[in-house]
């Protein structure tokens, strides 16, 4: 697989870029294709929990799918360890339909009209219906967690549920906060996104039959990855174009989420340059935005916040060498070796 550095270069995006960064992707997924079919079609088969009233609206949302970065995850930890198998299939489609159902409802939070290249939930059905299902997917979750002969299952479902909405309350709480320590924003960015990411790497061990000690391993690669993985999300949102990446850019600001980059410019910034980025926070406006850029660049915040992403996959890595085989771990490998090459090509857009 590919090695990247952990150190981001400031090198033009280019199509040959593109070209590496989708191989990549294509050969991480490539072994998991018959097992991410299987957890499509499973996905698909949801509509029918539903009430037929609300068919529609189900379709429109379990097949609204992206990268499927958590089932892949499940996969990727079941391939470290064996080979995935139903119960797989099963913690995959349990995980997926949380992250829809908050995707819902962080897309009603964040007054987002786009998603995936599609109008979201909110946009096209309306804030008071889109709360709504987003709950009855939280809740058919936890039906299809009960399915387990265990309750360990839905007892751990549960609980990553419970912290990944803790998160969100706690970012939620803390808008427009600027000395907002960089400790509570690490602290949140793991509970939203890390969580779900740990879960997933966690119950594809469990799926496997691991022991404890490597499910606990495989959750903190997890935690790291989706930590990493959110600081890029962030950064995007500052970088990025609608029209590439597909989904409502600029959110963060609007709602005064104070992202790393953000918190890097203002606590490097002298009196008069905090006084401005918390006016243009407070009183936000897409016009803005060139101006927030720039003293993010004048600052060196990006750069930072670029090379902390790399910091994290390399403890990512570090999780991976603490398996009891190291070397089957190829393709949660190149996930952070895909993540690392994202995180490189938002440099080409500075």
């Amino acid at each position: 697989m590919l090695a990247t550095g952990t150190k981001a270069t400031a090198a033009p995006t280019t199509d040959s870029q593109d070209a590496e960064v989708g191989l990549l992707w294509k050969q991480i997924v490539g072994p998991l294709e018959s097992f991410l079919e299987a957890v499509s079609k499973r996905l698909a088969e949801q509509v029918r929990a539903f009430d037929p009233e609300l068919s529609p609206l189900a379709e429109y949302t379990l097949q609204g799918q992206g990268k499927q970065l958590r089932p892949t995850l499940v996969g990727l930890s079941g391939q470290a360890l064996g080979r995935p198998g139903p119960d797989h299939i099963t913690v995959a489609v349990i995980i997926e339909m949380i992250h829809l159902a908050t995707l819902v409802h962080d897309d009603v939070m964040d007054e987002a009209a786009l998603r995936r290249g599609r109008l979201t939930v909110a946009a096209r059905w309306g804030n008071e219906t889109a709360v709504l299902f987003g709950d009855c997917l939280f809740a058919q979750a936890l039906v299809l967690a009960a399915s387990f002969p265990t309750p360990e299952i839905c007892r751990t479902v549960a609980r990553a549920t419970q912290t990944v909405c803790t998160g969100e309350i706690l970012q939620t709480r803390y808008r427009r906060n600027f000395p907002l320590s960089r400790q509570h924003y690490f602290r949140v960015l793991e509970m939203k996104t890390g969580e779900l990411f740990g879960l997933a790497c966690d119950l594809g061990g469990w799926s496997s039959g691991a022991e404890p000690r490597v499910r606990e391993t495989l959750r903190k690669f997890g935690l790291a990855f989706g930590t990493a993985y959110q600081l890029y999300d962030d950064c995007l949102d500052l970088l990025g174009q609608e029209s590439a990446v597909g989904k409502s850019l600029g959110t963060d600001l609007a709602k005064g989420k104070l992202t790393l980059p953000l918190l890097l410019a203002w606590e490097r910034a002298g009196t008069r340059e905090r006084a401005k980025l918390e006016r243009w926070i407070q009183n936000w406006e897409p016009a803005h935005l060139p101006q927030v850029r720039e003293l993010l660049e004048r600052h060196g915040a990006l750069s930072e916040a670029l090379a902390m992403i790399h910091s994290h996959l390399e403890r990512a890595r570090g999780h991976l060498q603490a398996l009891p085989a190291p070397a089957q771990c190829e393709g949660l490998q190149a996930a952070t070796d895909y993540l690392a090459l994202q995180s490189n090509r938002l440099n080409g857009l500075r």
